[in-house]
């Protein structure tokens, strides 16, 4: 993300293991955080630039496997289309990781068929967040004093970068001014919004693994607004 210089992020510096425990450890550099806020726009514009960042092998997933919070989130084997991507390595594991969110078998088999149907859109494998909730974004002070939009604790990999926006509606913290921006730079395509529920039951399901709670009903709420699409 980083060296796409587009959107900022906190630069990595070093990172190894070490200790009596052997403990892995990362250090990123210093950002002094505007808690005033800043320009929404431009970090909408910001992360679309991102966005036009494409895996240079064509498929989507990542490098290597990595988590989502603590959750983890599988990348490997890179996969060509972006339906069967989603499909087993974001919808399928977190259905074994929630004991099939109370679905059943059937349900589950409608799910994703359905789900199959809407990501059929055959989108660019575009570098992203990942997990870009309200609280994984801000505002940094750079050298000249001003606040430039920054996002940082991602989930990286490449996929639909509608992944992405499609969480920025999920928890608020995003207003107007952040999707004329993105818009301004790279329209979203016909069918977002349908798929934007889509997108975001995976991370429903996660705060199910997570904290549990109402969380599940919620998800199965989701599950039954996709399958009357």
């Amino acid at each position: 993300m980083d060296e796409t210089n587009t959107i900022k992020v906190p630069k990595p510096i070093a990172y190894g293991k070490g200790g009596p425990m052997n403990t892995a450890f990362v250090i990123f550099e210093y950002l002094d955080m505007d808690d005033s806020g800043g320009n929404q726009y431009e970090l909408g514009v910001q992360l679309a630039k991102m966005h036009r960042n494409f895996s240079p092998d064509g498929n989507h997933g990542f490098q290597v496997d990595n988590t989502i919070g603590p959750t983890p989130q599988p990348n490997l084997p890179c996969i060509e289309k972006w339906a069967d991507f989603w499909g087993t390595h974001r919808l399928g594991h977190m259905l074994k990781l929630t004991g099939k969110a109370g679905l059943t078998a059937k349900e589950i088999g409608a799910l994703q068929t359905k789900t199959r149907e809407l990501l059929s859109h055959d989108p660019p494998p575009s570098l992203l967040h990942g997990d870009l909730w309200g609280g994984n974004k801000g505002f940094a002070r750079g050298a000249d004093g001003q606040s430039v939009p920054v996002i940082f604790d991602p989930a990286t990999y490449y996929g639909d970068r509608e992944a992405d926006v499609a969480m920025t509606h999920l928890f608020g913290g995003f207003n107007n001014e952040f999707y004329d921006g993105y818009e301004s730079e790279w329209p979203l395509p016909e069918g977002y919004e349908r798929r934007q529920t889509v997108y975001n039951l995976y991370h429903i399901l996660n705060h199910d693994v997570l904290f549990g709670g109402m969380y599940l009903r919620q998800a199965q709420g989701m599950v039954d607004i996709i399958l009357e699409m």
